[in-house]
């Protein structure tokens, strides 16, 4: 069951920046109720839906956020992604010799080695994905008009400053 819940959780933060960019775009262009079924129904794969009102204000707000929310997902699916390839496929990817690779210096040391920093890192990056489903549904709730969650914005803020210092920094170290 909790597998199942943190597959939904995946799959929904993994199309969160496609479909709230979708949503957005429907709201400014004047159709905020088709925005808000979009929203819903895209939210009914993590369990039953908030009901987001069909307003501009709460459906451009909800695609707003998801979007970044979306935009972030992209790290923890990065790390998810290393995993696959360089901790599932190192063997394949680095074809040696692996003198200086971790746990080298046998094929059968470094992928190991790079199979279990990978595992780590992709649990981190499920727990990440999870956590953005997580926050968006309780965004979404929240524009519902549903009680709680004033702490759901200032979290939104802090992890989008956290995501733009985290792509510069990126872009520096290319």
């Amino acid at each position: 069951m909790m597998t199942n819940r943190l597959a939904q959780s995946v799959f929904y933060s993994s199309g969160l920046g496609v479909v709230s960019a979708a949503s957005l775009g429907l709201a400014v262009l004047g159709r905020p109720a088709t925005a808000a079924r979009l929203a819903t129904g895209w939210q009914s794969w993590i369990g039953p839906p908030a009901g987001l009102p069909g307003r501009f204000r709460p459906a451009a707000a909800n695609a707003l956020v998801g979007l970044l929310l979306g935009v972030l997902a992209l790290i923890p699916l990065g790390l998810v992604l290393v995993f696959v390839v360089r901790g599932i496929g190192y063997g394949w990817v680095d074809p040696g010799p692996y003198d200086t690779a971790w746990g080298g210096p046998t094929l059968a040391g470094a992928w190991t080695v790079h199979f279990l920093v990978g595992a780590a890192l992709a649990a981190v990056g499920l727990a990440g994905l999870a956590g953005i489903a997580a926050l968006h549904r309780r965004w979404t709730a929240r524009l519902a008009g549903r009680p709680g969650g004033a702490w759901v914005l200032p979290v939104v803020a802090v992890v989008s400053v956290a995501e733009a210092a985290f792509f510069i920094a990126w872009l520096h170290q290319i």
